[in-house]
C-alpha cells in the first residue's frame, strides 16, 4: 500500500517526538483548579430554532480568563428522566455549525452541547491579552508568553468546563456523557476526556493538536499546522530555541494528555492524512491506557470517511 508516514506496524508502537514538559501534570492540575474556581454564570437562552421533538437553547458560560463562551444546547422535548448527553467539538477555524446535525442525537434521546471555540467562527469571546506574535493561527497564540497564556490551554479547559456544566444539568445522567469531534474537534475530544474524568465514551476522528515536532520534521507544517513553520521563520529562523519552543508546545499536545483519559475511546484514522499525519495521531492513541479501539482507513486522508459517523453513532449507543 502507498505510504505518506511510517508503516502500520511502526505506527502501532510509535510514542511521539514532541518533548513533554517536566511539570505537565502540575500545569494541568493548576489549570483545572483555576477553572473550577470560576463563577461560570451559566445561562440558557431559548433559541428561535424549532423541532417538534427537541428544545434548543444558546448556552453561555464564563471561561478561564473571563471570556464568555457559547455552545448550542439541545435536549429531548418533554423528557424528564435523566438521560445520556454528548459534548461535541468542531474543526479548526469553524463553529458549532447548524442545529440540524445535532438533532439525530436528540431524536435518539440524548442531550447535545456543541461548543463554539473561542476566537474562531462561532460567537464565543476571545479576550486575548497575550504578549507577542498572534499571526497565522491559534497554536502559537501565547507562545511568547507564560504557558498559562497559550490559547489552546484555555480552549482545552473550555471543553472540560462545558462537559462539567452538562453533567450538572438536571435532565442529564452525569455517568453517561460522551465526547466526539473531528480534526480540531478530535483533539479537543481527547483533551476533554483527559481533563474531565467523568466522560464515559470518547470518539476522536483524525485528531489535530498532536506531536507538533513530528509534523514539522515531516515537512507537513502546512495547512492547519502552517503557523509552526511561520513562527520559526519569523521569530527563530536558525532554530536556536527549537527545544524550548517544542517543549512549551508540549503543554498543549494531546499525546501528553492522553494518559489521563479514563473513558473508553474509539479513534478513527486515515493513513493518507497529510493534514494531521497518522503518526501524530498514533502518538496519542498509543498513550491511552483505558479501553480503546481503532478504525483505520488505509486509502483516505483528512476527508469524509465512509461509514465513520455510523460507527460513532453505534459506539455512543453504549452511553
Amino acid at each position: 500500500m502507498p505510504l505518506i508516514d511510517k508503516p502500520l506496524p511502526e505506527l502501532l508502537t510509535y510514542t511521539g517526538r514532541n518533548p513533554c514538559p517536566a511539570d505537565m501534570d502540575t500545569f494541568w492540575d493548576a489549570g483545572l483548579a483555576e477553572m473550577k474556581a470560576i463563577d461560570a454564570k451559566v445561562e440558557l437562552v431559548p433559541s428561535p430554532h424549532k423541532a417538534n421533538f427537541a428544545e434548543c437553547f444558546d448556552l453561555y458560560f464564563t471561561g478561564v480568563g473571563g471570556s464568555r463562551i457559547h455552545a448550542k444546547y439541545s435536549r429531548p422535548k418533554g423528557k424528564t428522566a435523566r438521560h445520556p448527553a454528548l459534548v461535541c467539538f468542531h474543526g479548526y477555524s469553524g463553529s458549532s455549525g447548524d442545529w440540524y446535525d445535532k438533532l439525530p442525537w436528540v431524536a435518539q434521546g440524548y442531550t447535545v452541547a456543541a461548543l463554539d471555540c473561542r476566537g474562531q467562527a462561532g460567537t464565543s469571546e476571545d479576550l486575548g491579552g497575550v504578549t507577542g506574535n498572534t499571526l497565522k493561527g491559534h497554536i502559537i497564540r501565547g507562545l511568547n508568553d507564560s504557558p498559562s497564556k497559550l490559547l489552546f490551554r484555555q480552549m482545552f479547559l473550555d471543553t472540560a468546563q462545558l462537559a462539567g456544566i452538562v453533567m450538572k444539568m438536571p435532565e442529564v445522567d452525569s455517568a453517561r456523557v460522551g465526547a466526539f469531534g473531528g480534526s480540531q474537534g478530535g483533539g479537543l475530544t481527547l483533551a476533554c476526556a483527559a481533563l474531565e474524568p467523568g466522560i464515559k465514551l470518547a470518539a476522536p476522528v483524525f485528531p489535530f493538536l498532536c506531536d507538533y515536532q513530528r509534523v514539522w520534521e515531516m515537512d507537513l507544517a502546512e495547512e492547519a499546522y502552517e503557523e509552526i513553520k511561520a513562527y520559526f521563520r519569523h521569530f527563530d529562523p536558525q532554530h536556536a530555541r527549537e527545544r524550548e519552543i517544542f517543549t512549551k508546545l508540549g503543554y498543549i499536545d494531546c499525546q501528553h494528555l492522553a494518559k489521563r483519559i479514563k473513558a473508553e475511546v474509539l479513534m478513527t484514522v486515515g493513513l493518507m492524512d497529510k493534514i494531521c499525519p497518522p503518526s501524530t495521531q498514533f502518538a496519542a492513541y498509543n498513550k491511552i491506557t483505558s479501553k480503546k479501539n481503532l478504525f483505520i482507513y488505509p486509502d483516505f486522508g483528512h476527508e469524509e470517511l465512509p461509514g465513520a459517523m455510523d460507527k460513532v453513532f453505534d459506539f455512543m449507543s453504549g452511553l
